[in-house]
């Protein structure tokens, strides 16, 4: 087989996985929740307008600090917000689960294995 012809083939493999399930079913839930989008999307223009606000040669203080208030507690809420903590953890397992499938080839690669900071698993800094 080429290379590319088992990238194809590992690129199938991994889209099975039950870790890009997860993240795909966590992703629609993000996407659908209308209440977590507005409030994304109401913390975004805040931003902006907070950004607008401190390059003004004059920025209105007591502005600032009412849009960094808001900006806190709709932070606040969509970080606490279920559909985000998921769609999160399974950004971050999948993230992982790739960072060892990359691990694997750079190993098949170059015979070592990549830098885990563990110095346990190399005695590399030893």
């Amino acid at each position: 087989m080429e290379i590319m012809e088992l990238a194809a083939e590992l690129g199938k493999k991994i889209k099975e996985d039950d870790r890009i399930k997860a993240l795909n079913a966590a992703q629609e839930a993000y996407e659908n929740d209308k209440a977590l989008q507005a409030e994304i999307q109401e913390y975004n223009t805040q931003s902006e307008a907070l950004s607008t606000e401190y390059k003004k040669e004059t920025p209105d203080k007591e502005f600032i600090k009412i849009i960094e208030t808001r900006i806190h507690e709709l932070y606040t809420s969509i970080m606490g917000n279920e559909n985000m903590i998921k769609f999160t953890k399974a950004q971050d397992d999948v993230n992982a689960f790739m960072n060892e499938v990359n691990n694997e080839i750079t190993y098949q690669i170059t015979g070592e294995r990549p830098c885990t900071h563990d110095c346990s698993t190399c005695h590399g800094c030893h």
